[in-house]
Parts: C-alpha cells; sequence; structure tokens
C-alpha cells in the first residue's frame, strides 16, 4: 500500500473518460497484438494472436511474415510509439514527457517469458513512506487510529485456502514492481470471468505519470508456500502453477489519474482498478476463473462502515519484515478513514501488512451474506500497523460495469 498524508483534493464524479478516438484506440491494440505475433524466436517480443479485424488489414512481406500497414504504424509514431524499438526493448525506455494517460492509451503487448522466477522474485513494492503524524490534517469523520493486528500467513497450497488471490507485476520508471490483487466475477461472462480488482495505483501513477507497462497477473503465485531460498532455482511452473495472463485492458477512476500521488492519501478513496487479461500462453480455451475455479463477486452496496463487523484483507507484503513471497491476511473490524470531507469515507483496519499488499482484496460478507469484495488496500502508515481502503460506490461500479462491457461480445 500507500504510506499515507492528508490530502486537501476535491473529486468529481465518474470514471475514467474516452477523450481521445477509439477507432484509433482499437487501432493501436490490433497493430500491437499483431507485431507480437509476427515477432522471430528470441525477439524481446512475442506471443498474443491478432484479431480478425488485424489480420484484414494487415499483408505478407517477402518472407511470407506479417506487416504492419504503413497507417497504423503512422498513427502509432503520432503516439510516441515505434513498434520496432517496442517488440526489441523500448519498453524499459521512458519518458516522463510521454508517459501515456489516458484510458484508451492503455498499451501492454504480450512479452512472451519476460516474468520469469527471478523477475517475479526481484519485483519491489512502489511505495514510499512518509510519517503517518501528517494525519493531524483530516476531515470529516475518522475514528481513533486501530490497534495493530498481526498478519497471519495463509496456510498453503494457497489455491487451497484463497483460490482468488494472487500477485500483479509490472514495470514502471523506477523498475519493475509488485502488487497484489483477486479474481472476480464478470456479469458479462457468467463462469467464465478474465477481470482482476486491484488498486489503481497498481496500474497507473496519478496525477504525475500514466499507465504503467507489462502489466501481468499471476493467481496464487507461490502456491506452495516456498521460502525465498527455495526460490531461487524453481521453474516458472513452480511460482505460477495457473499461468501467467496479461492485461489487455484496465481500467481506473477518473479520480485517481487526476488526483493520485505515490505517497499520501490524494485520491486514495477512488484507489481501484479492474484489469481484463488473457493468457501468456494456451490456456485450453479456459478463461481464469475456470483456471482458479472461483471468482468473487464485488459488492457495491456492502455495508457503512460502523455496520460491518469483520473484514479480512488478503495480501502479499513485500516490504520488511515481509519478503513478499508469501501471502498474508488479517481479520479485524473496520473503523473509518475520511482524507477529505468532500471524499468517501474510507475503511481501516488494524493490520501489519506492508507494500506489496496494495490492492489485495477485502472480504467481508455482501448484501446477500455471501463472501463478497467490499474493497482493496491502499494505504497504510510507514511504520505499518493498519490500512486503509476504498468503500465501493457508483465510481467503482463504473468502472467495473464498463470493463465488462467492453469485452462482453468476446
Amino acid at each position: 500500500m500507500r504510506s499515507i498524508r492528508p490530502s486537501s483534493t476535491t473529486s468529481r464524479g465518474g470514471w475514467t473518460r474516452r477523450r481521445n478516438s477509439p477507432v484509433l484506440a482499437a487501432a493501436l491494440a490490433s497493430a500491437l497484438a499483431l507485431t507480437a505475433t509476427a515477432c522471430e524466436s528470441g525477439d524481446a517480443a512475442a506471443g498474443g494472436e491478432a484479431s480478425s479485424s488485424a489480420a484484414a488489414s494487415a499483408s505478407a512481406s517477402d518472407d511470407g511474415k506479417l506487416k504492419i500497414p504503413d497507417d497504423i504504424r503512422d498513427r502509432l509514431r503520432e503516439h510516441g510509439i515505434d513498434v520496432d524499438k517496442w517488440k526489441n526493448g523500448a519498453w524499459k525506455n521512458w519518458d516522463r514527457d510521454d508517459w501515456l494517460r489516458e484510458a484508451n492509451e492503455y498499451i501492454n503487448p504480450i512479452i512472451e517469458g519476460l516474468w520469469d522466477p527471478d523477475r517475479m522474485r526481484d519485483a519491489e513494492e512502489p511505495d514510499q513512506g512518509v510519517d503517518d503524524s501528517d494525519l493531524a490534517g483530516d476531515q470529516g469523520v475518522t475514528d481513533p487510529t486501530p490497534e495493530p493486528v498481526e498478519a497471519q500467513a495463509v496456510p498453503p497450497s494457497y489455491h487451497a485456502n484463497a483460490p482468488t488471490a494472487g500477485k500483479v507485476f509490472f514495470d514502471s520508471p523506477k523498475g519493475s514492481a509488485v502488487c497484489s490483487a483477486t479474481v472476480v466475477k464478470d456479469p458479462a461472462h457468467p463462469g467464465k470471468s478474465n477481470l482482476v480488482w486491484t488498486a489503481g495505483h497498481c496500474v497507473h501513477a496519478g496525477k504525475k505519470g500514466g499507465w504503467y507497462r507489462n502489466i501481468a497477473f499471476v493467481p496464487s503465485y507461490n502456491d506452495d508456500g516456498k521460502p525465498v531460498a527455495e526460490l531461487e532455482n524453481v521453474t516458472r511452473e513452480d511460482v505460477a502453477p495457473y499461468g501467467v495472463w496479461w492485461g489487455d485492458w484496465a481500467q481506473t477512476s477518473d479520480q485517481w489519474i487526476e488526483q493520485g500521488g505515490s505517497t499520501g492519501g490524494d485520491g486514495a478513496p477512488y484507489d481501484f482498478a479492474v484489469i481484463h487479461v488473457t493468457p501468456e500462453k494456451g490456456s485450453g480455451g479456459k478463461s481464469l476463473e475456470e483456471m482458479t475455479g472461483s471468482a468473487l463477486p464485488v459488492d457495491f452496496k456492502a455495508p457503512a462502515v460502523p455496520k460491518t463487523k469483520s473484514v479480512t484483507a488478503i495480501g502479499y507484503p513485500a516490504a520488511p519484515p515481509f519478503d513478499g513471497q508469501k501471502l498474508y491476511r488479517c481479520q479485524d473490524r473496520p473503523g473509518r478513514l475520511s482524507i477529505t470531507a468532500s471524499d468517501p469515507t474510507m475503511y481501516r483496519i488494524g493490520c501489519t501488512m506492508t507494500g506489496g499488499s496494495s490492492g489485495g482484496g477485502w472480504i467481508a460478507p455482501g448484501t446477500d451474506g455471501k463472501p463478497a469484495l467490499v474493497s482493496n488496500t491502499s494505504i497504510g502508515p510507514v511504520t505499518s500497523g493498519w490500512l486503509a481502503g476504498p468503500r465501493l460506490g457508483d465510481v467503482a461500479k463504473g468502472v467495473y460495469d464498463s470493463v465488462s462491457k467492453k469485452f462482453a461480445g468476446r
């Protein structure tokens, strides 16, 4: 999670808007999928299938390989993307002035084998700490700081005890990073969801940056709970038994994009995101939900904080004293945390989990009494001891519904 400091920024309703042409967005996505497909073995980028529209607009070169039409190449260059440089590793080069920000600029072509066990293990939490004494500026309704609740290790196998939990890996200008995430149900594809819920700051840097790159989800990461020493010589199947799933679309709130910061509480009440994923390698036609055997419903009308008796937060804490390789959880009765009076009040629980647990699901009985996702880890103090997460309402539902509808006919 991100460490907290006060915010005086106000928010607006709505979710990520489509300011640019959806036709161009589709062309960009199709072209990059096509590029990945046409890569030679040994290239940095590979994998992914070209859509039928992309295939129809592609032509064959003399060597029989697919070629991206010149008009699409030109439009990609207008957005600062050279597909040839990209597939050969240009994703490693970050130009902050050209960092993509809008929803329809989300670009995440599959780079097969990029997330190997070593790179997964070395990914760090993306958080920076500030002193939680800054909370003196809070407005609105805030309950007393909860007593720390010691995080409990989830017994392996994680798939048997927490089948919807996993890790999100991504690249930022500062290097590879990691968050936690949850497989959630998709109303457009009952029983066959490819949706993952996490924090907004795990996919987008907020007001001073753009979309992160190479976003991938690994359900039941390190399912056997092996210690770090035993993970140095393992296969990818050992740490990713249900595969690596790349985000082919991600969406967060307008409030996070416009207000969110790498530290502090700016945008925290809207710090959530939904990722639609696709398998890096064949899944036998199975969806993520079918592969994991489980997905949680999302409750956007969960009881108000004072009426919620218990919430369980789950994640892979990576900052000391944790190492990011094992799954933990905390259970506590939530209190209220208000960053600004104009923003929704957040849930807050006692918990000793640290950075890396960001984005991990908060589970409580939903309106029907069955387990549901009601929040996700967003912020906590630099010294640990508590976590806070947004209460999911209309804005969160708008993000969720938008991603679901985008893939409804596919």
